[in-house]
């Protein structure tokens, strides 16, 4: 039996123009192997294998790539490892966060998101990035109300630049607030966690596009036994209309196989 692929289950996310899979493939494990929350210890993959891992992850239809600044060598890794690409791949980075020596830090002035996005641009080797999230500290609505980050998003988006913004935020509150000025909001909603499921139900309500972050708990999902909790996992999350698309950060691809089938199935017997 061939292995189920989601090339025929894109969908609009929200209101702009893309089209993205239903899985996304996060990037965090291509850059940073220090303060990372998963159970299990792992080696960044080389060259070769990350190549391997993203023709991979292609050819099973995912067309999602979810990267930001603080992801490490993520963006810089990224950018020669998709040459030729770009017509393959929707973009997802970040702006506020950065990762330096193990330490993270954030800045959400005009000044920084703009030298951010440009730094991207670069790194990613591109003219454009499909969409940039504001990698909220907690902070979401002083964030929102109280610095230039949306304002100047908004402005590279009219330039050009980018093509959708959004904010990957903590709380209820923010999300909606960064929804109805934004695209997106990346929100955590898995079998554990689902205190930001009013940002799912405001996105469904008004045409807005969510992406979910942890949608397996990191890894830490644990059910009773003969339940499979990625399929669990992604029963809950797809039986909300709100939600385009779940980032999972695996680096092994049989579970990005596993997760692939699983979702498959999930949708198209809904």
């Amino acid at each position: 039996m061939s292995q189920p692929t989601l090339h025929e289950l894109h969908r609009p996310l929200g209101s702009t123009d893309l089209s993205v899979s239903p899985l996304g493939l996060g990037t965090v494990k291509l850059g940073r192997d220090q303060g990372v929350k998963y159970p299990n210890g792992f080696k960044i993959p080389d060259d070769d294998e990350a190549r391997m891992l993203l023709t991979f992850a292609r050819n099973l239809g995912i067309n999602l790539i979810d990267t930001a600044p603080a992801y490490g060598q993520s963006e810089e890794r990224l950018g020669p490892l998709l040459r030729g690409q770009r017509q393959d791949w929707v973009i997802v980075s970040k702006v506020g966060e950065e990762f330096v020596d193990g330490q993270s830090s954030h800045d959400f002035s005009a000044a920084h998101t703009r030298l951010s996005v440009e730094r991207s641009l670069q790194r990613l080797e591109t003219d454009y990035i499909d969409l940039i999230l504001v990698h909220s500290d907690g902070n979401d609505l002083e964030i929102l109300q109280g610095s230039e980050v949306y304002a100047t998003l908004a402005a590279l988006k009219a330039e050009g630049k980018i093509r959708g913004f959004g904010f990957s935020g903590k709380t209820v509150e923010g999300g909606i607030k960064a929804l109805e000025q934004g695209d997106c909001a990346m929100v955590t909603y898995n079998l554990n966690e689902q205190n930001e499921k009013p940002v799912i139900d405001y996105a469904a309500a008004h045409g807005k596009a969510v992406l979910v972050k942890k949608a397996l708990a990191s890894g830490h999902v644990c059910l009773s036994p003969g339940v499979d909790p990625v399929r669990a996992s992604f029963e809950l999350l797809f039986e909300h209309p709100g939600i385009a698309s779940a980032i999972v950060g695996t680096i092994n691809p049989l579970h990005l196989a596993h997760n692939v089938a699983t979702v498959a199935n999930v949708l198209r017997r809904n």
